[in-house]
């Protein structure tokens, strides 16, 4: 070997150790479970539904549910994560009555079972928004990992910011995934026919 070169050796390979490490820790995030905190989800509620009755998570029991937070106000993804879902639904056809999709509000300062009503009646009948004090809200939002901040803006209006995970439970309230709404419709309502 080059004299010249057999001090770059020692580099060198600690360069290629350094890059396999990296690639490894590259590999098992890339791989990792979708949601590393899955377990620690917990469906935990006591809300109010669009008719001003009082729901817990046993209502929902024994049947694949989606769960989504929002509110009514949101300009443009909730509406367009609960129409992809009702898009989803129309695919499932016979099915569709045998799943539910439970909205959360994020807003309960605007959001009354009123309101909520009037909103998810828009998507379909399988669709049941929830609302509740700011501290019950706040609470359910803490048991799924849902991020939501108060954004003001011009004319002492608001929007909010927060997080838009489709949340995926099995018949036995377990979370299974965050569900993807935004690939095609048959694709997905073959994914919650399994679950039935």
């Amino acid at each position: 070997m080059n004299a010249k070169l057999r001090p770059l050796v020692p580099a060198f390979a600690l360069l290629v150790i350094g890059l396999i490490a990296l690639g490894v820790a590259w590999y098992s995030v890339v791989n990792a479970p979708e949601n590393a905190a899955a377990s620690s989800i917990r469906e935990r509620f006591s809300l109010v539904d669009q008719t001003g009755k009082r729901v817990t998570e046993a209502d929902f029991a024994g049947r694949p549910h989606l769960v989504f937070f929002g509110f009514t106000h949101c300009p443009d993804v909730c509406p367009t994560t609960l129409y992809e879902l009702s898009t989803i639904f129309g695919e499932l056809g016979d099915d569709a009555g045998k799943i539910d999709v439970i909205f959360i509000s994020v807003d309960p300062e605007r959001d009354t079972p009123q309101s909520m009503a009037e909103y998810v009646s828009s998507f379909g009948p399988q669709f049941t928004g929830l609302t509740g004090t700011k501290e019950e809200i706040a609470a359910v939002a803490k048991d799924f990992k849902v991020y939501y901040r108060k954004v003001p803006l011009e004319g002492n209006d608001y929007t909010i910011d927060h997080t838009a995970v489709v949340y995926l439970f099995n018949r036995r309230g377990e979370f299974v995934a965050p569900f993807n709404a935004k690939r095609p419709a048959s694709e997905a309502a073959a994914e919650l026919r399994k679950l039935l």
